[in-house]
């Protein structure tokens, strides 16, 4: 949902940071490598304290997150877009995703000693890597996968502003409730995707 109505949305408003960027000299590679930086470091230095550091973490999260959107503009602007580009923003995204649930499954596997918080932040780290494995294996071998309810745009805006807001006081199982419809979501969207690459292998075969 939110790839489909945000997107042209925060291209238009990252439009001039991209152009001054290039203007600088930077590539987007740089953008997108240091945009995943500063995702880790936010999540992984923050989440792991608990607390109000939820959303110190999720305001350096933010900051860092539309680096995803300003290195695209700058690659159709400078006309270097092409696999290479595409692969490291992938790759880099992955990064990203696993650093911010893996800052939460640090704090509730931790001091926040929660072991049902800390595996639901588990299972949402897990599945939103195969949500993405299932499109990008299924790309591979000729197939699409373009389906599901669980896109990664929508994963990451529920659980940032959510664990923002924890860190500002509040109920903790709003958190929890949001984890584990995450969690469902991406499984559902793992099942959407299989069934749909095997729809078309079996066309393919018959």
């Amino acid at each position: 949902m939110l790839n489909k109505y945000a997107r042209a949305f925060f291209t238009k408003v990252f439009t001039p940071v991209a152009r001054f960027l290039l203007r600088l000299g930077i590539s987007p590679d740089v953008v997108t490598t240091v945009g995943t930086i500063g995702v880790c470091v936010g999540a992984l230095a923050f989440y792991p304290r608990g607390g109000t550091n939820f959303f110190w973490g999720t305001l350096v999260v933010t900051l860092f997150v539309f680096s995803d959107t300003v290195d695209g503009v700058m690659a159709r602007m400078s006309g270097r877009s092409g696999n290479w580009g595409a692969y490291l923003d992938s790759t880099l995204d992955r990064v990203g995703d696993s650093a911010i649930f893996g800052g939460l499954v640090l704090w509730y596997a931790g001091s926040g000693d929660n072991v049902l918080m800390a595996g639901l932040a588990l299972a949402c780290l897990i599945l939103g890597s195969v949500v993405s494995y299932a499109k990008a294996r299924a790309e591979g071998l000729g197939f699409t996968a373009n389906v599901g309810i669980a896109e990664r745009a929508d994963r990451l805006v529920a659980v940032l502003v959510t664990t923002g807001l924890v860190g500002l006081g509040l109920p903790e199982v709003v958190l929890g409730v949001v984890l584990a419809l995450l969690a469902v979501a991406s499984l559902v969207t793992v099942v959407q995707r299989m069934l749909m690459v095997r729809r078309q292998a079996l066309a393919e075969t018959a």
